[in-house]
């Protein structure tokens, strides 16, 4: 049983590995690519927010390297080191997406809130989840117990939700993407170049998500077909 899925764990990290390294090397590339306006993504972050009547959400500099996040609990827009400072087509995509959560947030964006309604009871179960399922089936096996059967289902539940969580953040993150290239264009921040550079960069961005969501999913039908199907 823990061989097939750690299998399968396998293949969705080698994939997720692949898209990972992708983005790395198109934000490497891209990074290469000087914005003709010389504006810093900070700067780019601070107009975004400004054009669309934003003014108590606060941009900062985060450490580390794609680190950056939108958090709505302090609303601030946390921008890593070589997106804050930097003046290419990597950092404005960067900045302006993470800028395209707080237009979310402003505007009350419903998949936003779905998932920021689900953040506490994921922060929760996620990690315990497939340690709930295991024991539940161990539980059943060992002792013949019905109880172990309903303690594997509950694990399952909690699967569920994370897998919830992970598809519902699919459309937060495209739309902040989607949001974030129209402003660029329609603003002329950016040069057909550095527009082109800029979509690349947050489509591999996006497809990070996907994987994950992909993965979630995997997992979720694999021990489902565990659990129910020890029932026949």
């Amino acid at each position: 049983m823990l061989i097939q899925y750690y299998i399968l764990l396998g293949a969705i990290a080698l994939v997720s590995w692949l898209v990972s390294s992708t983005l790395k090397r198109k934000f490497k590339e891209y990074s290469k690519v000087q914005l003709r306006n010389g504006m810093s993504g900070a700067e780019i972050a601070e107009k975004m927010l400004a054009d669309h009547g934003i003014r108590d959400v606060e941009v900062i500099s985060t450490p580390g390297r794609l680190t950056d996040h939108y958090n709505p609990r302090n609303k601030t827009v946390n921008l890593s080191e070589a997106v804050y400072n930097q003046r290419n087509a990597a950092a404005a995509a960067v900045a302006a997406h993470e800028c395209g959560h707080a237009v979310q947030h402003a505007q009350a964006y419903s998949w936003l809130q779905m998932r920021s309604a689900l953040v506490p009871v994921v922060s929760v179960t996620s990690g315990m989840s497939q340690w709930v399922v295991i024991g539940g089936l161990m539980l059943g096996a060992a002792a013949g117990l019905g109880f172990g059967y309903y303690v594997a289902v509950a694990g399952l539940v909690m699967m569920g939700f994370a897998t919830l969580f992970s598809f519902i953040t699919l459309p937060v993150e495209y739309d902040a993407s989607n949001r974030a290239l129209a402003w660029l264009k329609n603003k002329n921040i950016v040069s057909q170049e550095e527009y082109a550079g800029s979509e690349d960069a947050l489509k591999w961005a996006a497809r990070t998500y996907l994987v994950a969501a992909i993965g979630a999913l995997a997992s979720l039908v694999y021990w489902a077909l565990q659990v129910f199907g020890g029932r026949d």
